[in-house]
């Protein structure tokens, strides 16, 4: 090797065929002028060439490119402003498809991909050093960056068609960071100093986020029954899934089937550098699906299937609109405007079938401790009950139009169909009075104060001449068993963010009545999973409230 600072001479094919003098330090790129035949690719060749230098490898950053743009400084420049090289190279390394469906091809130039591709890997890259996960001995509160850090990471899940969780799992590592971030005693979250001080930990945005990614990257076999930290997360999970009176199930409040306009409480986010309102659901419901997953996997008895977990091998497979549902929850709860129209939050026809799970339940007299002003102890030291159950549920659509109850079979204004309006939460929002007859192919509805009949189709007769009709309203019927007894479902789903409510009354009548209340999470691979509520305490009153998740039978 010649020592440092010499002069190598390097025979390069140039049009005078005359070699060109490089200087080079060992251990240093240099630039120089290219060969006159690398000066005449075609642009287009060229970033052919700049595009395949960079899939000798998936994961992290494009390095195999900067070789090429050392080569000179004429290659530097037509390659460095190629906005449509940088655009495909962003397609070969993360989900694309899910974001042009949802933002729009205008907002996914060139030059908005090329800006991103940096920006991410460079988020990447701290997730991978761990940076932000834990504060500082002087620091109050999060650092400002990790809030970047964690919502790109949350939404790159949302985007997850395959690509993203590789970037995320298998370059950025982010398990780790999230594990210190959450179960360190210096983690940002700052839970585990909040519950040492018997404190309860303020739901931020950032928070939820956080607990999103959790559930979203989980993996049951890594939480082992001889470690400590697996425990540990079980009783942090527990206290947010459990608490119903601090960790709301869902915002906007869960008794309003038309919820108020209201101002969001989060500001704009940058996504794909354009603002956007963007505001993530509560953490209770990722909460109650990692704690349901860890107490399966940590403790003793009957083995439970759900919920079952993301990255579940049913679940590698996925679906392109896995979790499209989740992506429009956000943007319609950051709208802040609510009306009474069905919107993408909810897929129709998503719920029909069977479902397998269970649901929990803390002892009477700790929970009423905890209701009086316990601390988060109350429910870390509380035992927890688990009961399976099945159910079998029917999905009924009120379609905007009804042609069988036109004269002349035609859609006109005057058949148009006025919804079932809202009524008591505690009977999943049907209007006291309400009948409800089932026959063949759907159900009847008699609304009090009403002449007319609403006439709902079942989801799975409907024919394929009827799928494109909007669907005005969907009512849930069903039957389901648990060691309790037999029992009947009767529920709706609230139009503008999916939220699904659920009546349970046993059929021998001893057990009482029940209100289940939850969100669909996921598509194809998706659980239900929410609260159960006592219907005897009013809406303005905390109520006794346990857990549950359900999954579709397999």
């Amino acid at each position: 090797m010649p020592p440092i600072g010499s002069r190598n001479r390097l025979q390069t094919g140039n049009s005078n065929n005359r070699p060109e003098l490089l200087y080079t330090y060992p251990g240093f790129p240099t630039m120089t002028t290219a060969p006159s035949a690398l000066n005449a690719i075609p642009q287009e060749v060229l970033e052919h060439i700049a595009f395949f230098s960079t899939n000798d490898t998936f994961l992290g950053p494009p390095s195999g490119l900067i070789p090429l743009l050392l080569t000179s400084r004429s290659i530097y420049s037509r390659l460095s402003l190629d906005h449509h090289l940088y655009a495909r190279i962003y397609a070969s390394k993360f989900d694309i498809g899910p974001v042009i469906r949802r933002i729009g091809s205008n907002s996914t130039v060139p030059s908005a991909l090329a800006a991103e591709l940096p920006k991410r890997f460079q988020i990447l890259k701290r997730i991978r050093d761990r940076l932000y996960s834990l504060l500082e001995d002087d620091d109050e509160d999060d650092h400002p960056m990790s809030h970047d850090l964690i919502f790109l990471a949350y939404s790159m899940m949302l985007e997850n068609e395959g690509k993203n969780e590789r970037q995320l799992r298998d370059y950025a590592k982010i398990d780790p960071w999230l594990r210190d971030y959450w179960f360190h005693e210096r983690g940002a979250s700052r839970v585990v100093d909040y519950l040492s001080m018997e404190g309860w930990v303020p739901e931020t945005p950032f928070r939820s986020m956080a607990m999103w990614l959790f559930w979203f990257i989980l993996r049951p076999n890594d939480h082992p029954k001889d470690n400590q930290e697996s425990w540990k997360a079980l009783n942090i999970f527990k206290v947010f899934a459990l608490a119903a009176h601090k960790y709301e199930l869902t915002n906007p409040a869960w008794h309003q089937f038309v919820p108020e306009p209201r101002i969001p409480k989060m500001d704009y986010i940058e996504y794909l550098s354009e603002k956007r309102r963007f505001v993530p659901p509560p953490l209770a419901t990722p909460a109650i699906l990692s704690f349901l997953t860890l107490v399966n996997e940590l403790t003793e008895g009957v083995g439970y299937t759900t919920p079952v977990p993301p990255s579940h091998p049913s679940s590698l497979q996925q679906e392109k609109l896995e979790w499209e549902c989740e992506w429009q929850r956000c943007v319609i709860v950051g709208q802040g405007d609510f009306d009474n129209i069905l919107t993408d939050a909810f897929r129709p026809g998503s719920i029909e079938g069977v479902w397998e799970g269970l649901f929990t339940y803390t002892e009477f007299t700790a929970y009423a401790a905890l209701l009086a002003g316990g601390d988060p102890h109350v429910i870390q030291e509380s035992m927890v009950v688990r009961h399976r159950q099945t159910w079998k549920l029917h999905e009924h659509h009120l379609l905007a139009f009804d042609a069988s109850r036109s004269d002349s079979g035609i859609g006109l204004d005057s058949d148009s169909v006025e919804p079932l309006p809202s009524g008591d939460p505690l009977r999943s929002y049907f209007p006291t009075g309400t009948q409800i007859c089932e026959i063949e192919a759907g159900i009847v509805v008699r609304a009090p104060n009403r002449n007319d009949v609403l006439r709902y189709q079942r989801a799975s007769s409907i024919g394929e001449e009827r799928q494109g009709v909007p669907v005005q309203d969907i009512i849930i019927t069903g039957e389901g068993h648990s060691a309790w007894g037999e029992f009947n479902l009767v529920g709706r789903v609230r139009p503008c963010d999916g939220f699904v409510s659920l009546s349970k009354e046993y059929v021998d009548g001893d057990r009482g009545k029940w209100l289940y209340r939850g969100y669909l999470v996921g598509n194809d691979n998706a659980n239900l999973a929410g609260r159960w509520r006592d219907t005897l305490t009013p809406t303005t009153i905390q109520g006794y409230e346990g857990c549950f998740a359900m999954s579709r039978r397999r």
